[in-house]
């Protein structure tokens, strides 16, 4: 018997590695960036009729593959090709998107069947895949005989064809529209690279959401133009922000135009800015080797406040939008309280509803609405009511006056957190006569320590919990914890802190063994 071991790859990996995309246009988006790599200029995607038998084809005009290359490159699963080759494409010197050696089985999770036909050098080399094959083949996947076809082209042609047949039937047919939203930010910025999906080009306009366009003449830097969307998604785009574009070529990386450190500004809602400016009078404030604008030059400084002034805007009008849906549904929440307030207090208070939504903007509403409550609390104060409108009295008088009114502010919320400081000791000392008592039960302590868990120290002020979180630990538990191992169910809470931290607390019953996780 041999002493040596040996790898045996199961056919069914290759089914495996296909079935990792999240949807057939994520497949599809994988084997646009094989034709990336590849340094075509133009690819072109034909996707087919809903109820029809018609195939998936990807064709692009980047230089293709040889007969070796396909045996020797094409079929070595997950070599990754930046370790041969570099990080750069040979002849655009594109960063190469493929990593893993593995998105050529992307076509197998939309169809049964994967024909690849490339020119190069005189010659169209045909190899196909067939699912069904790979799957019922007894032998390892490296022992599998691939149809493979050689036949003479012209020498200038170029290029590689995905044609993908029998589409799956256990997922809806390919959509274009969603297609372009998943191909758009990664290649609507693109000067060197023309997609089309169903004979449409794809463009920056292609991303759903609000549209805006802008031209302005500026003294110093002439006609600039504006197009971007700002997203309806609920996730921060990638490569978010507005791309200079100068003679046709980008320059530089996206930018927010200094609106990342405005306050007034929700910076969640900027990361959903996509666009671009044409500014060709900006030609001559480039950097020397063309690829990056000086800041500093005269051109540029007087395009940026204008273009930062129509932003803001533009993101203003989507925030109130936005804010005013939000700020309905939690209204709807707090109706109630809102109305026992008296009728000059509750404008107060709207206004600061409006503030804090605005500030928190893309929050979850349970956390909007947590913070809200605490500033009701204070609104709820007549100490606080009272200097709240003698400030409001003041904000137009002169300034000596409205110093006063913020001092007389500041003192008072001193006055307060001394007050708090107190109700916080004697809840400590009331606390300590629960604990020492035999008759309290364990759970009534934890109770306190779960409404009140700045007992723990100060940094743990400002962490809550939440019906989400409750529920997950409540399935945990309940899932862990059964039968006779009931009784060794622990008390678990499970916290969050405005900035998205966690804290796990968790006491164990008497006499059990820690918790495994």
């Amino acid at each position: 018997m041999s002493n040596k071991a040996n790898f045996k790859v199961d056919p069914r990996l290759a089914n495996l590695l296909g079935e990792s995309y999240r949807s057939t246009e994520n497949a599809i988006k994988e084997l646009i960036d094989n034709a990336w790599d590849a340094d075509a200029t133009e690819i072109s995607v034909t996707l087919p009729e809903v109820m029809t038998n018609d195939p998936i084809i990807i064709e692009d005009n980047g230089y293709g593959m040889t007969e070796q290359d396909i045996r020797n490159e094409y079929l070595v699963v997950a070599r990754d090709r930046r370790s041969r080759k570099g990080d750069r494409t040979s002849r655009l010197k594109r960063l190469v998107k493929g990593r893993k050696g593995i998105g050529k089985f992307a076509g197998l999770m939309a169809a049964d069947v994967m024909e690849i036909q490339s020119c190069a050098k005189g010659k169209m080399t045909q190899v196909t895949i067939s699912k069904d094959d790979l799957i019922n083949a007894p032998k390892d996947l490296e022992r599998i005989d691939l149809p493979l076809k050689i036949s003479a082209i012209q020498e200038d042609v170029s290029g590689t064809k995905v044609v993908l047949t029998g589409l799956n039937q256990r997922y809806t047919f390919p959509q274009s529209e969603k297609l372009k939203n998943i191909l758009v930010l990664e290649y609507g910025r693109e000067e060197d690279l023309a997609i089309t999906v169903n004979d449409e080009l794809l463009t920056h306009d292609n991303l759903p959401g609000k549209k805006f366009k802008h031209d302005e003449s500026i003294p110093e830097a002439g006609t600039v133009r504006l197009n971007f969307t700002i997203s309806d998604g609920r996730k921060p785009l990638k490569q978010a922000g507005i791309a200079i574009r100068v003679k046709g070529k980008i320059i530089g990386k996206p930018s927010f135009f200094g609106l990342e450190d405005d306050p007034e500004v929700p910076s969640k809602l900027l990361k959903k800015l996509y666009g671009e400016m044409e500014a060709d009078s900006l030609t001559d404030c480039l950097t020397n080797d063309g690829y990056d604008i000086v800041e500093n030059s005269i051109a540029f400084q007087a395009i940026k406040p204008v273009i930062q002034a129509y932003l803001k805007k533009a993101l203003n009008k989507v925030c109130n939008s936005e804010m005013n849906l939000q700020l309905a549904r939690i209204k709807r929440k707090l109706n109630l309280r809102l109305a026992e307030m008296p009728e000059h207090r509750r404008e107060f208070a709207h206004i600061a509803l409006e503030k804090i939504i605005k500030r928190f903007l893309g929050e979850s509403d349970e956390r909007i609405t947590t913070i809200v409550n605490v500033m009701l609390d204070a609104l709820e104060k007549d100490e606080y009511w009272q200097v709240l409108k003698h400030i409001d009295d003041c904000k137009d008088a002169d300034v000596v006056t409205f110093a006063s009114a913020l001092e007389e502010f500041g003192l008072l919320d001193m006055a307060l957190m001394a007050n708090q400081a107190q109700n916080r000791l004697q809840l400590l000392d009331n606390l300590d006569i629960l604990i020492r008592n035999p008759d309290t039960l364990e759970q009534s302590v934890h109770k306190v320590i779960e409404k009140n868990i700045w007992i723990l120290g100060y940094e743990y002020s400002l962490i809550a919990s939440n019906k989400t979180l409750i529920k997950t630990i409540e399935d945990h538990s309940n899932a862990k914890f059964t039968g006779k191992r009931a009784a060794k169910r622990p008390d678990m809470f499970l916290g969050q802190n405005l900035r998205g931290g966690y804290l796990l607390i968790v006491t164990f019953p008497p006499k059990t063994e820690p918790l495994q996780t």
